[in-house]
């Protein structure tokens, strides 16, 4: 059924786009039609960043101006999320059956493939503050589109824009008359309270989906405040899923020396990704197991290092408090380390987007529980500029953990971007969080990076001497983890932040990083790397680590997996494939290689779920021996 879409008359102080009472929709396309009449095909939309976007409602918008070249229409969000898309034909095997598994019924958004494919209409245009990591290298139309801008400011910079329309997914409780952000209050809101304020003027507009989880507190908002909401079999879709990657040693290396930095009764934020899952993971067993969790840090620190750690289980515990709640907190909170109770509660998000199993979770949560998050305002979280005197109170002994792609030797953090002015993803609240750890006494910011990569033709150091391209500049170094140790910078002399950079770094790039310090007169022509610098390497971690991986402390997926036993053998394998594909010489030898060897039931089942137990031509065979070779 669809009820007339009545709007306030024109005048002075009324908001011109706002409804007189909610709209009730069960189609999209109707839907649709009604903005696109009511906005005089002038439509300027404001969708949230990642999972939170009504995409059904944007989809039927996009179709219509699409077709019709008189309407326009500007997007402006944030990590827009596509379904991974194979660059080779090994990817496509294992993807293929994949992507039917792990996204069945998810509602694509359409300009996100034309956008893809370079099939943009040229009455639409898409403007992002933050980018799906990698995903858009080399889009000229992504590229040249995309704003600069740190999460808390992002709300100020949409409203400029002159937003008429609003769209979001959002949850309807079974009991309330009440809808929830769910998943996204963290610029909506800001949005919301500037039209309340007379400071903005756009149509509110929600997409209910029933398999999103409902989330009570600041996210939850009264059912009048949207101007039409779409209900109904034309708004469900299945959440999208970001399946979880393995904990790989130098990661969960990198995560144990970040988990003895941690105090209790202290404050908590960490980002998505493997090394988050592995701080996540040694602070739990530090708190559940911590006699081998102390083996574990023995293996890794010296005994001088280890009297400077915070080793013991948790007594009062932490509060969380990121941006981004991801899915390893509800591991923490059933773990015993977020137990720290901030004004009743344990955890403040801004937004959500993880695997399967965090929204599920959150569904079957009891309620009580439950209201212990509080998704809320992203600048409540990412800065201190307002109420600063509370936050300092309930923000003690903040640690703010935040990822990296690259360091300077005097300390810049690269995150975001690379030499050449591509963007990767986004600052988002990486910039945020440094500063508000500046700004708290007490206060750390931790930044996580791997100290090697495997490069196109051979390993490369993520710590250089210099990179043009900087997220947070050197005034703002504090500690830098690396798979080799923590660098405590804050405060230090250049050369002695040298120095704690050089000690981190992977030992193959000693020489060549003292000579280029020495050379620019930043670091004494005496230095020596001291002799236990020489442990820095891949080797010395497997021997220190993987007795304790063998006897199953440190598993490849510690908080679970949607990826079968064989998909997960074939993930190690196809990330060794990388590299060996790009040289003949290399094809050559592992064909050979794999041609000598007999596979045994496990490799003959991954040859099977990629398509290669029966080659057909000489290409298929020569892929089949390569992977043979691999696993």
């Amino acid at each position: 059924m669809v009820n007339a879409l009545i709007l306030t008359p024109i005048g002075r102080n009324k908001k011109r786009f706002m409804a007189a009472e909610t709209a009730n929709f069960t189609d999209a396309g109707l839907l649709a039609d009604k903005i696109i009449e009511r906005l005089d095909g002038k439509i300027v939309l404001a969708t949230p960043l990642g999972l939170g976007k009504a995409n059904h409602v944007i989809n039927a918008i996009y179709e219509r101006v699409r077709q019709n070249q008189s309407y326009t229409l500007k997007i402006y969000t944030a990590l827009t999320l596509i379904t991974p898309s194979a660059s080779s034909d090994m990817e496509s095997r294992f993807l293929s059956p994949l992507k039917k598994r792990l996204f069945e019924n998810y509602c694509e958004l359409n300009f996100a493939k034309d956008l893809k494919n370079g099939e943009m209409p040229p009455n639409v245009e898409v403007y992002e503050f933050f980018l799906a990591a990698g995903q858009w290298l080399g889009n000229s139309t992504v590229q040249e589109n995309y704003i600069s801008a740190n999460y808390s400011d992002a709300g100020r910079y949409i409203l400029e824009k002159g937003i008429n329309l609003v769209a979001q997914m959002i949850s309807k409780s079974s009991n309330t008359s009440h809808y929830s952000l769910a998943c996204n209050p963290d610029i909506t809101l800001d949005l919301l309270s500037a039209r309340q304020n007379g400071e903005a003027d756009f149509l509110m507009v929600g997409e209910v989906n029933n398999a999103l989880p409902y989330m009570p507190g600041d996210a939850e908002i009264e059912s009048d405040t949207f101007d039409i909401i779409l209900n109904g079999e034309s708004a469900e879709s299945a959440l999208f899923n970001i399946p979880k990657r393995p904990v790989s040693l130098p990661e969960y290396a990198a995560g144990f020396y970040a988990s003895g930095l941690i105090p209790d009764e202290g404050t908590l934020q960490i980002g998505i990704g493997s090394i988050g899952d592995a701080v996540a993971y040694a602070l739990i067993m530090r708190q559940t197991d911590n006699e081998t969790y102390r083996q574990i840090m023995s293996a890794l620190h010296t005994k001088e290092e280890m009297s400077h750690l915070d080793l013991a289980p948790f007594d009062i515990g932490l509060h969380g408090m990121s941006e981004m709640f991801v899915d390893s907190f509800l591991d923490l909170m059933e773990g015993g380390v977020i137990k720290r109770e901030v004004e009743n509660i344990l955890v403040h998000g801004g937004f959500f987007v993880g695997p399967k199993s965090l929204y599920q979770r959150l569904s079957d949560m009891p309620n009580t529980l439950r209201q212990k998050i509080n998704m809320t305002r992203v600048r409540f979280i990412n800065d201190t500029h307002h109420d600063f005197e509370n936050k300092q109170e309930h923000r003690q002994k903040a640690r703010f953990i935040n990822n990296a792609m690259k360091a300077t030797l005097l300390g810049s953090i690269v995150s975001d971007g690379l030499n050449n002015g591509q963007v990767i993803s986004g600052v988002g609240g990486q910039y945020d969080f440094v500063r508000q750890a500046f700004a708290l006494e007490g206060a750390r910011s931790l930044i996580m990076l791997n100290a090697l990569r495997d490069g196109p033709a051979k390993p490369e150091s993520n710590i250089v001497w210099n990179y043009s391209h900087t997220t947070i500049p050197r005034h703002l170094r504090d500690i830098v983890i690396t798979e080799y140790g923590v660098a405590d910078l804050k405060g230090k002399r250049d050369e002695d932040v040298i120095q704690g950079m050089i000690s981190i770094s992977d030992t193959q790039f000693h020489s060549s990083l003292i000579k280029k310090a020495q050379e620019n007169g930043k670091l004494c022509r005496e230095f020596k790397p001291p002799t236990e610098w020489s442990k820095n390497t891949r080797d010395h971690i497997q021997t220190s680590l993987g007795k304790f991986q063998d006897q199953g402390h440190l598993p490849n997926f510690p908080f679970g997996t949607d990826f079968t036993p064989v998909e997960q053998r074939l993930i190690k394998a196809l990330d060794k494939l990388k590299p060996i594909s790009k040289s003949k010489l290399k094809i050559i030898r592992n064909s050979w290689k794999g041609f000598r060897t007999t596979p045994d039931e496990d490799v003959r089942n991954a040859l099977i779920r990629m398509n290669l137990d029966n080659p057909q031509n000489l290409d298929e065979l020569t892929k089949s021996y390569l992977l043979r070779a691999v696993l």
